[in-house]
């Protein structure tokens, strides 16, 4: 059980497309049957562990030139539709040039996702996580050894849809992003501060609905400004496009190599 958030499970199990499964890899957490006192100590002994892979992952990764992007969100957010058409298109743009794209999919069940980015030809692995709510830096660990993305090369790790706990999991990444949609309302940033904190860019993502649904635009940037003033907030949709130029040219300012130049 995860001394944080309360998750069980088997553990997760880390899936490349295209090659057979082979059941759980057991990676346990420490279990709190005890007094708060006791759990307290559980939490802040799981999240230092992970904290000390984390910042070997981000070592490694930085020494290797590849950039990690962490993305999260609630289910339903649209995460992965943008994920995908982000993957198309930058590899379009890209022609051949020497930044690849590699992902990491987690989800608790299925390899639906992963089937998806794997249909735009990029490298994935699937990490379902059992009753796990979020990836962690062992997770992340196993998954990049798998992928052994190349120099220069653009990570996206798509986290388990959760507002709560996979901010609290560093994985080693080099940056942190969070999607939310219009029809979840303005109000996500005063009720999970800490995800929004974390963040160094926020989508807002279906703003193609803007004209169906109640949302302000400007009151939810605001919102997000009072518990992160330093946080980027885009406008976006991953179904007409709006937007998108701009969190290109965000992407390809986060390192050397043609990511994108945006339009």
């Amino acid at each position: 059980m995860c001394g944080t958030c309360g998750c069980d499970g088997a553990g997760p199990r880390l899936t490349p497309l295209g090659v057979p499964h082979h059941g759980a890899d057991h990676h346990h957490h420490d279990h709190d049957h005890g007094l708060t006192g006791r759990r307290i100590v559980l939490e802040e002994r799981v999240l230092g562990r992970n904290d000390a892979l984390a910042a070997r992952n981000r070592t490694d990764l930085a020494g290797r030139g590849v950039v990690a992007v962490n993305l999260m969100s609630s289910p339903g957010s649209g995460k992965t539709t943008l994920l995908e058409r982000t993957v198309r298109e930058l590899s379009a743009r890209q022609c051949g040039a020497e930044r690849r794209i590699a992902v990491v999919e987690g989800d608790q069940e299925t390899l639906l996702d992963a089937e998806r980015i794997r249909a735009t030809g990029c490298p994935v692995v699937q990490i379902n996580t059992g009753e796990g709510c979020h990836l962690d830096a062992a997770m992340l660990s196993r998954a990049v050894a798998e992928l052994d993305p190349p120099a220069g090369s653009l990570l996206f790790v798509e986290n388990v849809g959760n507002l709560v706990c996979p901010a609290l999991f560093d994985l080693g990444e080099t940056v942190r992003v969070v999607i939310m949609s219009t029809p979840e309302g303005a109000d996500k940033p005063a009720k999970y501060p800490h995800m929004f904190r974390t963040a160094d860019l926020v989508l807002i993502n279906k703003v193609d609905l803007l004209p169906y649904v109640q949302f302000d635009p400007q009151r939810c940037a605001e919102a997000i400004r009072r518990v992160n003033p330093g946080a980027r907030v885009l406008l976006v949709s991953a179904t007409s496009g709006t937007g998108l130029a701009d969190w290109y040219s965000w992407l390809a300012s986060l390192g050397a190599g043609p990511a994108s130049s945006g339009d």
